[in-house]
């Protein structure tokens, strides 16, 4: 029989997030433990990639891991205006987190939870390997969800791979590396760039598709000049702020203007009401996306190259049919402001819409027993889970949720600047609570 681990906090989700609240909470001296079965601990799927091409898309100045030291990764990087490899950053995280280890303040176990209930005033974490972990908290940090398979594409095979980040896109890449031949990518946002730069880095030569309703593909840092403002400059509404953002952008740049509304962003989607909010995913979200989170200028120039080169092409439209052939998917595509669909066969076809963007269609073992037992719901965009103002999930008690799950609440939760203070504050909001 399997003895039973215990520790004051239980931390299931060994990425950023998850991460970074252990060593924030070691730095308290409570003890935890960090559950994560996907042999990344320590890194997350963003940053175990080994793939030199893959770089963070901020400046190693803004990366630091720690609220309260700003330079920390700077002085680690050496070069505080580099945008330094992803796979460094994540040799970042894991130092860290072995430093909390061998402290002893935090223990990984390899493993994947798959149910959670309260128990005596805590919490009694089920893993597949039928282990328990009982801790007086939890704390969910499960990260972004493998995307949602795009209708019926799902049913076409291997060609088919719906998630980018996994085995089967590896393979896919490889073969593609190997042989040539053409590639769809559906979505031009950020996975798609990822996607892109591994075709690269591996030797295709083949033309590929990138393929989204608006055909938006995030532009590059440069450099600019600051020109911060007080929240109460910004409009509170969606439409006049945006008004005001084409407005400000043509006094100060469009960088300027959207980097000094950064500091206020959860102020600005908590103050919206739904309509609005529900407006913004609808018919702004691919606009801001694209000016907001800017990647590296060398990745800007990669993907312009294999845009000259006429190895990608962007396409604004929609996949109007799909049936699979001996040697792939052949795709029909309708081009934005065309009648006539566009007919080619590609021997790939690649999901690059982003993680799952509706929580209640989550295959996470954990997260599905939780929402079927109505421990934690969705929030009322259905986009994450339903927390307060503490990242609290509601009518919960010692349980908190991290990073992209509370994006509902705070939308903008995905970056290390976002998630740093989050993990900081919650791992002070557990202190009170276990002291108490």
């Amino acid at each position: 029989m399997r003895s039973d681990r215990r520790a004051p906090v239980a931390i299931v989700g060994g990425g950023f997030s998850g991460t970074i609240l252990a060593v924030q909470l070691a730095k308290r001296g409570i003890r935890s433990v960090l559950i994560d079965g996907s042999g990344r601990a320590g890194n997350g799927l963003a940053y175990s990639t080994r793939d030199p091409a893959h770089l963070v898309n901020v400046r190693a100045s803004g990366m630091s891991a720690l609220p309260d030291d700003l330079g920390h990764f700077a002085r680690k990087s050496g070069d505080p205006e580099a945008f330094v490899q992803r796979r460094v950053f994540g040799a970042y995280l894991r130092d860290l987190l072995a430093e909390s280890m061998a402290g002893g303040l935090v223990e990984r176990v390899d493993s994947n939870a798959v149910s959670a209930r309260a128990d005596g005033g805590g919490w009694s974490v089920g893993l597949e390997d039928d282990a328990t972990v009982k801790a007086e908290a939890l704390v969910l940090a499960n990260g972004n969800q493998e995307p949602e398979a795009l209708g019926s594409l799902a049913r076409l095979g291997e060609r088919y791979v719906n998630n980018p980040w996994g085995k089967a896109a590896q393979a896919a890449i490889a073969d593609l590396a190997a042989r040539g031949g053409s590639a769809l990518l559906i979505g031009t946002g950020l996975t798609m760039v990822d996607l892109a730069l591994s075709l690269d880095a591996a030797g295709y030569r083949g033309r590929a598709v990138a393929l989204s309703r608006r055909g938006q593909v995030p532009l590059a840092h440069s450099a600019f000049e600051p020109a911060p403002v007080s929240r109460q400059e910004i409009p509170t509404r969606l439409g006049p702020l945006f008004r005001w953002l084409r407005e400000r952008s043509a006094q100060v740049g469009w960088r300027a203007a959207i980097d000094s509304v950064r500091p206020h962003s959860h102020a600005m989607w908590q103050g919206f009401d739904l309509a609005e909010q529900r407006a913004f995913l609808r018919h702004a979200r691919a606009w801001w996306d694209v000016h907001r989170h800017r990647i590296a200028p060398q990745v800007a120039a990669t993907i312009a190259r294999m845009i000259g080169e006429h190895r990608l092409e962007i396409v604004p439209g929609r996949i109007v049919a799909a049936h699979s052939n001996s040697q792939g998917i052949d795709v029909e595509y309708r081009r934005r402001g065309e009648s006539e669909p566009t007919g080619r066969g590609f021997d790939y076809v690649f999901n690059c819409t982003g993680p799952l963007g509706a929580i209640g269609r989550t295959r996470d073992p954990l997260l599905r027993n939780l929402l079927d037992g109505s421990v934690i719901s969705p929030d009322a965009l259905g986009i994450g889970i339903d927390v307060d103002e503490r990242s609290r999930p509601h009518g919960s008690r010692n349980l908190w949720a991290l990073g992209p799950l509370t994006k509902g609440r705070f939308w903008e939760i995905v970056a290390v600047p976002d998630i740093r203070g989050q993990a900081a504050a919650v791992a002070e909001d557990i202190a009170r609570e276990l002291g108490g």
